[in-house]
Protein backbone atom coordinates (compact mmCIF):
# COMPACT_ATOMS: atom_id res chain seq x y z
CA UNK A 1 0.00 0.00 0.00
CA UNK A 2 1.42 3.58 -1.03
CA UNK A 3 0.76 6.49 1.44
CA UNK A 4 -1.47 8.20 -0.69
CA UNK A 5 -3.61 4.82 -0.20
CA UNK A 6 -4.04 5.17 3.29
CA UNK A 7 -6.32 8.46 3.54
CA UNK A 8 -8.97 6.29 2.15
CA UNK A 9 -8.72 2.98 4.11
CA UNK A 10 -9.93 2.23 7.07
CA UNK A 11 -9.77 -1.46 8.39
CA UNK A 12 -12.21 -2.18 10.92
CA UNK A 13 -11.71 -4.51 14.18
CA UNK A 14 -14.19 -4.84 16.44
CA UNK A 15 -12.73 -7.59 19.08
CA UNK A 16 -11.65 -6.72 22.28
CA UNK A 17 -7.56 -7.12 23.03
CA UNK A 18 -7.63 -10.05 25.74
CA UNK A 19 -5.77 -9.12 29.11
CA UNK A 20 -2.07 -9.76 28.91
CA UNK A 21 -1.47 -12.04 31.87
CA UNK A 22 2.19 -10.01 32.20
CA UNK A 23 0.78 -7.43 33.08
CA UNK A 24 -0.73 -8.66 35.99
CA UNK A 25 -0.55 -5.89 39.21
CA UNK A 26 -0.64 -3.31 36.21
CA UNK A 27 -3.62 -0.72 35.82
CA UNK A 28 -5.67 -2.73 32.25
CA UNK A 29 -5.41 -0.97 29.05
CA UNK A 30 -9.04 0.18 27.56
CA UNK A 31 -9.63 -2.06 25.04
CA UNK A 32 -8.67 -1.25 21.39
CA UNK A 33 -12.31 -1.02 19.47
CA UNK A 34 -11.25 -0.08 16.07
CA UNK A 35 -7.97 -0.26 13.92
CA UNK A 36 -7.65 2.38 11.66
CA UNK A 37 -5.17 3.37 9.09
CA UNK A 38 -6.17 6.70 7.58
CA UNK A 39 -4.89 10.23 7.28
CA UNK A 40 -6.16 12.99 10.31
CA UNK A 41 -4.02 16.07 11.31
CA UNK A 42 -3.05 17.03 14.40
CA UNK A 43 -3.43 20.79 15.08
CA UNK A 44 -1.04 22.55 17.02
CA UNK A 45 -0.05 26.87 17.88
CA UNK A 46 2.50 25.75 15.12
CA UNK A 47 0.12 24.69 12.54
CA UNK A 48 -1.78 21.71 11.05
CA UNK A 49 0.03 18.80 10.39
CA UNK A 50 -0.93 15.60 8.57
CA UNK A 51 -0.27 12.42 10.72
CA UNK A 52 -1.99 8.52 10.01
CA UNK A 53 -4.16 6.90 12.71
CA UNK A 54 -3.54 3.55 13.67
CA UNK A 55 -6.35 2.73 16.13
CA UNK A 56 -8.78 4.03 18.73
CA UNK A 57 -9.47 2.85 21.74
CA UNK A 58 -12.38 4.35 24.53
CA UNK A 59 -9.00 6.47 26.00
CA UNK A 60 -7.43 7.86 23.00
CA UNK A 61 -5.52 7.01 19.80
CA UNK A 62 -2.44 5.98 18.45
CA UNK A 63 -0.84 7.82 15.64
CA UNK A 64 2.08 8.12 13.48
CA UNK A 65 3.68 11.11 12.16
CA UNK A 66 6.66 11.43 8.47
CA UNK A 67 8.20 13.88 10.63
CA UNK A 68 9.17 14.70 13.84
CA UNK A 69 6.14 14.74 16.47
CA UNK A 70 4.74 18.25 17.12
CA UNK A 71 4.42 19.19 20.65
CA UNK A 72 2.51 21.84 22.24
CA UNK A 73 0.44 22.13 25.57
CA UNK A 74 -3.07 22.21 24.00
CA UNK A 75 -3.12 19.70 20.83
CA UNK A 76 -6.62 19.23 18.80
CA UNK A 77 -6.85 16.02 16.55
CA UNK A 78 -9.21 16.76 13.42
CA UNK A 79 -10.61 13.60 11.19
CA UNK A 80 -11.47 13.82 7.14
CA UNK A 81 -14.99 13.51 8.56
CA UNK A 82 -14.81 16.89 10.27
CA UNK A 83 -15.26 14.72 13.93
CA UNK A 84 -12.34 16.17 16.73
CA UNK A 85 -11.19 16.34 19.88
CA UNK A 86 -8.63 17.45 22.00
CA UNK A 87 -5.65 14.89 23.20
CA UNK A 88 -2.80 14.86 25.49
CA UNK A 89 0.25 12.93 24.63
CA UNK A 90 1.34 9.80 26.63
CA UNK A 91 3.77 8.39 25.55
CA UNK A 92 6.09 8.26 22.15
CA UNK A 93 8.60 5.95 20.48
CA UNK A 94 9.94 7.33 17.69
CA UNK A 95 7.06 8.95 15.17
CA UNK A 96 4.44 7.18 16.49
CA UNK A 97 2.67 8.66 19.63
CA UNK A 98 -0.32 7.73 22.01
CA UNK A 99 -2.29 10.32 23.09
CA UNK A 100 -5.66 10.25 25.61
CA UNK A 101 -8.63 11.73 25.09
CA UNK A 102 -9.18 15.21 27.13
CA UNK A 103 -12.68 15.06 27.79
CA UNK A 104 -15.13 12.72 26.87
CA UNK A 105 -15.15 11.51 23.14
CA UNK A 106 -17.68 9.11 20.91
CA UNK A 107 -15.59 7.00 19.85
CA UNK A 108 -17.40 4.67 17.52
CA UNK A 109 -18.72 7.95 15.84
CA UNK A 110 -15.36 9.37 15.84
CA UNK A 111 -14.43 6.28 14.34
CA UNK A 112 -17.07 6.69 11.93
CA UNK A 113 -15.60 5.23 8.32
CA UNK A 114 -18.94 6.44 6.55
CA UNK A 115 -18.01 10.28 5.75
CA UNK A 116 -20.91 12.37 4.24
CA UNK A 117 -17.98 13.54 1.39
CA UNK A 118 -16.19 10.24 1.18
CA UNK A 119 -14.16 11.75 -1.76
CA UNK A 120 -12.86 15.14 0.52
CA UNK A 121 -9.47 15.12 1.30
CA UNK A 122 -7.41 16.15 4.37
CA UNK A 123 -6.93 19.58 4.02
CA UNK A 124 -4.40 22.03 5.52
CA UNK A 125 -5.56 25.07 6.25
CA UNK A 126 -2.03 27.40 4.98
CA UNK A 127 -0.68 29.46 1.96
CA UNK A 128 2.18 29.87 -0.06
CA UNK A 129 3.53 31.85 -3.22
CA UNK A 130 3.18 30.07 -6.07
CA UNK A 131 3.21 31.03 -9.75
CA UNK A 132 0.55 29.67 -12.10
CA UNK A 133 1.19 29.26 -16.02
CA UNK A 134 -1.26 28.89 -19.01
CA UNK A 135 -1.40 29.73 -22.71
CA UNK A 136 2.14 30.74 -22.29
CA UNK A 137 1.29 32.69 -19.92
CA UNK A 138 2.78 33.37 -16.37
CA UNK A 139 1.08 34.73 -13.15
CA UNK A 140 1.77 35.32 -9.55
CA UNK A 141 -0.39 33.47 -7.64
CA UNK A 142 -1.12 32.51 -3.52
CA UNK A 143 -2.01 29.08 -2.61
CA UNK A 144 -4.65 28.08 -0.10
CA UNK A 145 -6.33 25.25 1.27
CA UNK A 146 -4.22 22.46 0.33
CA UNK A 147 -4.91 18.93 -0.24
CA UNK A 148 -3.29 16.21 -1.58
CA UNK A 149 -5.68 16.52 -4.60
CA UNK A 150 -6.32 20.27 -5.30
CA UNK A 151 -6.06 23.48 -3.60
CA UNK A 152 -7.73 27.03 -3.77
CA UNK A 153 -5.38 29.26 -5.92
CA UNK A 154 -5.91 33.17 -5.87
CA UNK A 155 -3.99 35.73 -9.03
CA UNK A 156 -4.94 37.75 -11.76
CA UNK A 157 -5.18 35.33 -14.70
CA UNK A 158 -8.69 34.80 -16.00
CA UNK A 159 -8.91 31.34 -16.22
CA UNK A 160 -12.11 29.12 -17.91
CA UNK A 161 -13.73 26.48 -16.09
CA UNK A 162 -11.84 22.76 -16.77
CA UNK A 163 -9.05 24.56 -18.24
CA UNK A 164 -5.55 22.76 -17.53
CA UNK A 165 -2.74 24.99 -15.58
CA UNK A 166 0.62 24.34 -14.53
CA UNK A 167 1.09 25.13 -10.63
CA UNK A 168 4.36 25.30 -9.30
CA UNK A 169 6.70 27.49 -6.71
CA UNK A 170 9.98 28.00 -7.01
CA UNK A 171 10.40 30.13 -3.86
CA UNK A 172 13.48 30.12 -1.65
CA UNK A 173 12.90 27.18 0.83
CA UNK A 174 9.96 25.64 -0.97
CA UNK A 175 10.20 22.68 -3.52
CA UNK A 176 6.13 22.10 -5.20
CA UNK A 177 5.46 21.30 -8.75
CA UNK A 178 5.27 21.71 -11.58
CA UNK A 179 2.16 19.91 -11.23
CA UNK A 180 -1.24 19.67 -13.98
CA UNK A 181 -4.30 20.61 -12.46
CA UNK A 182 -7.68 21.41 -13.53
CA UNK A 183 -10.09 24.66 -12.81
CA UNK A 184 -13.02 22.99 -11.16
CA UNK A 185 -14.25 26.15 -10.29
CA UNK A 186 -14.06 30.03 -10.10
CA UNK A 187 -15.29 33.20 -7.75
CA UNK A 188 -13.59 36.77 -8.56
CA UNK A 189 -9.71 36.17 -8.46
CA UNK A 190 -10.15 32.98 -6.57
CA UNK A 191 -9.86 29.18 -8.18
CA UNK A 192 -10.67 25.76 -7.02
CA UNK A 193 -7.73 23.53 -8.75
CA UNK A 194 -8.32 19.57 -8.88
CA UNK A 195 -4.62 17.64 -9.33
CA UNK A 196 -4.53 15.66 -12.04
CA UNK A 197 -2.29 13.45 -10.23
CA UNK A 198 -3.10 12.84 -6.32
CA UNK A 199 -0.01 14.33 -4.11
CA UNK A 200 1.46 10.89 -1.83
CA UNK A 201 0.60 11.37 1.67
CA UNK A 202 4.03 11.78 2.74
CA UNK A 203 4.87 14.27 0.12
CA UNK A 204 1.84 16.28 1.62
CA UNK A 205 3.08 15.72 5.34
CA UNK A 206 6.68 17.27 4.53
CA UNK A 207 5.45 20.12 2.43
CA UNK A 208 2.98 21.00 5.03
CA UNK A 209 5.44 20.61 7.92
CA UNK A 210 8.11 22.75 5.62
CA UNK A 211 6.01 25.39 5.12
CA UNK A 212 4.66 25.96 8.89
CA UNK A 213 7.53 24.31 11.21
CA UNK A 214 10.58 23.84 9.37
CA UNK A 215 12.39 22.66 12.50
CA UNK A 216 10.10 19.21 12.47
CA UNK A 217 11.98 18.36 9.10
CA UNK A 218 15.40 19.30 11.03
CA UNK A 219 15.27 22.65 8.91
CA UNK A 220 15.42 26.05 9.83
CA UNK A 221 12.98 28.77 8.55
CA UNK A 222 14.59 29.60 5.04
CA UNK A 223 11.46 30.33 3.38
CA UNK A 224 11.92 34.23 3.97
CA UNK A 225 7.95 34.94 3.41
CA UNK A 226 4.64 35.05 5.36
Amino acid sequence: MNDAGMSNQALSNSANTPADPSSAGQQPRAPRLTLLIRAAKIVTSDGEFVCVIRDVSESGVKVRFFHEVPVDDLIELHMVSGAQCQIREVRRSGREVAYTFVGAVDVEQFANTNLPFPKRGLRIALSFPARVSARDQTYDATVYDFSQQGARVCCDGRFAIDQTLSLRSDWPGISFGPTYANVRWRRDASYGLLFEETMELAEFARLAALLQCPALLGLTDSTGWG
